[in-house]
């Protein structure tokens, strides 16, 4: 059957931010429902489409006390929210969170709670993201809201971390060496059906107080999913030799070397993947009455996006690396906080700011950092080795950023167009760094002003400030010329639409 609709009011997305949750509100909106997004981080959703068609609202589902004014008026919210990476005490940081989420809508008798959890049957032997997205769900699930549990196993769309993996796994490697995971049963489902089940479960009675799985039409094998991918790309065939000795710690150092995702969030998803996720019964087709797509079909959609620079969303818009309130910020006095240490290089340019601004938000990905691109590269190898994030996630379009998305290692901290573009460094550093650029106009070109500050974390901080003195010479001066040179990168300007 399909469940009648109970209008749910106004729905609340935790996680708006999220690669799920910035493809979601779009899909609610749509279905003509009030939406009002929670983020640590206001600003990071003001360049979406949509923003000023919903409210948002700034609340931590760590911090209790800021949840209160969220939920108030909320008729139902989707939690979407999850730790994984961001430190060793990951699943005890879920269990408080979702406890706060579930007592804050408890509080003003919302009516359902929705959480996208993951695929797997509950027993002693599963891996630790699993548990964890299980435990998540039994606390939520505590309180006195209904919840509906989605369980979901791996969402392939562009820009999702298993597509990542799986594409930059399948084009890197011609032969791989895999662990015996490699022929796990897994039931993989697109990004566009598992919003269509998130969207379709909201306000339905036959669906409160349940958990759905959800997947998509074919159970097949990561081995098998991989064999399919090289060939929608068209790649030559994939040798995949399956190997018991290889460690889930060994698989993900690894998997972190090959592909965008680092190391503390490759680990926990590789060990999932020793787990069989297969939906178990027709509950989800029965409440919403959708039949998914196919993997391949999820497949060559996910490529296409690609192709056509059309990836909304990315599995780097989920923040690992949350920086400390309490160290100064760019525009704080020099005095707040303690040493602000700062390379500044002033240039003038022919270019108008449009023009001048549009080359420098074209910068990084596959365009590199205009100079010395080697020097970076060692320097996104010594991150990824330490631990960090590299250079690997690149940048979600070649042309255009915003505010919350990653760039390599930085994360677009604050953008002006066409005045103010600010990164703020996700690399393994002694402190907290960035890298800005303010334009203004001059005449009929531009004045720019480059600064890359830092503010150290003790001795050694300043440290490794100093040691980077003569490097700093051969790439901030040089970078901020050539920027404003129209006679050089042709590459950052963007082609005729």
């Amino acid at each position: 059957m399909e469940g009648s609709r109970v209008p749910p009011g106004r729905v609340l997305v935790a996680g708006a931010t999220g690669y799920v949750g910035r493809r979601l509100v779009p899909e609610l909106l749509a279905a003509g429902h009030q939406v009002r997004c929670m983020a640590r981080t206001p600003a990071n959703l003001r360049d979406e489409q949509w923003a000023d068609r919903v409210e948002v609202v700034q609340a931590d589902v760590t911090d209790r006390d800021s949840l209160d004014a969220a939920f108030e008026g909320i008729g139902a919210a989707y939690y979407l929210v999850h730790s994984i990476g961001s430190g060793d005490d990951w699943r005890a940081k879920d269990r408080r969170a979702a406890a706060n989420f579930r007592d804050a809508a408890a509080g003003v008798g919302c009516g359902q709670l929705i959480y996208l959890g993951g695929l797997g049957e509950d027993a002693d032997d599963l891996s630790p993201h699993l548990a964890s997205r299980h435990e998540v769900g039994t606390e939520l699930a505590a309180g006195t809201v209904p919840v509906t549990e989605l369980r979901a196993a791996v969402v392939i769309g562009s820009g999702s971390a298993s597509f990542e993996m799986l594409r930059n796994l399948t084009e890197v490697l011609p032969v791989m060496v895999c662990p015996r995971w490699v022929d796990t049963k897994c039931q993989p489902i697109g990004i566009r059906d598992l919003l269509v089940y998130l969207v379709g479960v909201l306000g339905v009675p036959e669906a409160s107080g349940r958990i759905v799985e959800v997947g998509g039409a074919d159970v097949t094998t990561y081995r098998e999913m991989m064999a399919q991918y090289a060939e929608a790309a068209g790649l030559r065939r994939r040798l995949v030799v399956p190997v018991p000795v290889l460690t889930p710690r060994l698989s993900s150092l690894w998997v972190g070397l090959v592909t965008p995702l680092p190391p503390k969030l490759a680990r926990p998803l590789v060990d999932s993947l020793v787990n069989e996720v297969v939906v178990t019964d027709d509950l989800a087709t029965e409440i919403t009455n959708h039949r998914p797509m196919t993997y391949r079909a999820a497949l060559e959609s996910a490529l296409q996006k690609v192709a056509d620079l059309d990836v909304a969303t990315s599995w780097a818009d989920a923040r690992l690396f949350e920086a400390d309130p309490a160290h100064p910020m760019p525009g704080d006095a020099d005095w707040a906080g303690g040493t602000m240490l700062e390379d500044t290089q002033e240039v003038i340019s022919s270019l108008p700011p449009e023009e001048l601004f549009a080359r420098v938000e074209a910068i990084g990905g596959d365009h590199g950092w205009v100079v010395s691109d080697a020097l970076w590269r060692v320097r996104g190898l010594l991150d990824q080795l330490a631990g960090g994030i590299g250079l690997r996630r690149g940048r979600r379009h070649p042309y255009r950023l915003r505010v919350g998305d990653a760039l390599d290692f930085w994360r677009v901290e604050e953008l002006e167009r066409p005045s103010l573009l600010r990164l703020r460094a996700e690399m393994l550093l002694p402190g907290e760094a960035w890298l800005e650029w303010t334009i203004a106009p001059l005449g009929s070109g531009s004045r720019m002003i480059q600064r890359a500050r830092f503010h150290p974390r003790g001795l050694l901080g300043r440290a490794y400030w100093y040691s980077l003195l003569p490097f700093h010479r051969l790439v901030f001066a040089p970078m901020a010329s050539k920027l404003a040179d129209p006679d050089e990168l042709p590459e950052l300007t963007q082609p005729p639409q």
